[in-house]
């Protein structure tokens, strides 16, 4: 274990992201992401966002990502995982309708009317509160760059060793507080990994800066 909660996590990330204080944008990965996101932010005095993005599971294994989809049309395949799980076209194609549905249906959910914060030729901070695959963040660090985005920046507490370098070309810098060469699940490196409510993601948007 290396960190009390995500807001434990999000504060600890905050003070290697100071560099960047001043005028970036922090955009945190639902549901997860954003109360480590919210720390940044306001660590930062930053405004603060979602990306939605929605990974694509295994039909059998819905926790093993093979790929992800994002706002904006944004997808990711991981193709290698497609191969091994021995997952058809037409079986991707079928989870990769649903969770478009998903990320449209969450997107107005967590933003309501509101807009989303512009990122045209801005630091944009992306933020999860751990990296198994990358699918996701892989998915979030394109959404940012297609909105404009004039750096993008990745940042997430913990994360495989190495993982820096699945976001070559994608992320400008990657910021990561934990890689371990073991690394199995995010939630072994938190004593409390309670699951993010959809109110929860709300409320952390909500609040005052």
């Amino acid at each position: 274990m290396l960190f009390a909660d995500r807001k434990d996590a999000g504060q600890r990330l905050a003070e290697a992201l100071r560099r960047y204080a001043g005028d970036a944008v922090v955009v945190g990965l639902p549901r997860g992401g954003v109360p480590v996101a919210r720390e940044v932010a306001a660590a930062l005095g930053a405004p603060l966002d979602v990306i939605v993005v929605r990974k694509i599971g295994v039909p059998t294994h819905p926790e093993l990502a093979m790929g992800a989809v994002g706002e904006g049309g944004a997808r990711v395949v991981d193709e290698t995982v497609v191969r091994r799980a021995g997952v058809t076209q037409q079986e991707f194609a079928a989870v990769e309708e649903r969770e478009r549905e998903e990320v449209v249906r969450r997107a107005r959910r967590f933003r309501g009317d509101c807009p989303p914060v512009s990122l045209a030729g801005r630091t944009v901070i992306v933020v999860d509160d751990g990296i198994a695959t990358g699918s996701t963040a892989l998915a979030a660090c394109r959404i940012a760059r297609a909105r404009g985005a004039g750096t993008v920046v990745l940042a997430v507490p913990v994360g495989p060793h190495g993982v820096d370098r699945l976001f070559v070309g994608e992320a400008d810098d990657v910021v990561c507080l934990s890689s371990p060469r073991r690394f199995g699940a995010v939630g072994r490196y938190y004593a409390d990994f309670a699951q993010t409510s959809d109110e929860e993601v709300v409320a952390l948007l909500a609040a005052p800066s």
